[in-house]
């Protein structure tokens, strides 16, 4: 069979495997594993998002993200006051221009898509 198209890419086991670059604080990890990024005029990436506890990190999204709760928890506050606690299990859907503050009483994992270049954190 011929090929048709580029090949999929895939990280075996990347939830637990993947070293997850610090991104703030002591306690904020994010890291991309794939982006489309120079093969789309709107590129995606994906990757992970672990948070220890310690200093809530605020954040202000420059486009849209979503995350889907792997493992943990976490608190999440926006500006508009809205608060929830997400679990194993939850997505959260985060525009471009939502501020959101995360916190967690222990630790917490979530897988995230954002349509954004890979390094406009």
């Amino acid at each position: 069979m011929a090929a048709e198209g580029p090949a999929f890419q895939f990280y075996k086991q990347a939830t637990s495997k993947f070293e997850i670059p610090l991104l703030a604080g002591d306690n904020a990890y994010l890291g991309d594993l794939f982006s489309s990024e120079g093969s789309s005029d709107k590129p995606i990436s994906a990757g992970l998002f672990r948070f220890k506890k310690g200093e809530p990190l605020k954040y202000t999204y420059k486009y849209d993200e979503m995350k889907i709760f792997l493992e943990g928890n976490f608190t999440i506050t926006d500006t508009t006051g809205q608060t929830t606690a997400a679990a194993p299990g939850d997505v959260v859907f985060f525009p471009k221009g939502s501020t959101i503050t995360f916190e967690t009483s222990d630790y917490g994992l979530a897988f995230y898509v954002g349509q954004r270049n890979k390094n406009d954190f």
